[in-house]
């Protein structure tokens, strides 16, 4: 573990899901991490790699998602309107 470039403070009181996570896996990393050390670890790379990765894939699936629904509307607009043009030939 190395020791963080960030100023040494209180440990917060604010405890959240990721802080009990680590706290069960290791209560001793826990603590040096509350107490400004990083810890050093190959799977720490690849773990926030992917994590990095999958928030790619969720910004990419909410914007095809966006685009997914403006043909689908295109398309229900074409639906609409060779229907109104079918009517229209078979009526007259």
């Amino acid at each position: 573990m190395i020791e963080s470039n960030k100023k040494k403070t209180k440990i917060s009181k604010v405890i959240n899901a990721s802080d009990i996570g680590q706290f069960h896996f290791c209560s001793i990393s826990w603590y040096l991490k509350k107490l400004g050390y990083k810890p050093q670890s190959d799977l720490i790379d690849q773990g926030t790699s992917k994590h990095k990765k999958l928030g790619n894939t969720i910004d990419n699936t909410k914007k095809y998602s966006k685009k997914s629904k403006l043909f689908k509307l295109i398309g229900l607009l074409f639906l609409i309107l060779s229907s109104i043009v079918f009517i229209i030939e078979v009526i007259l």
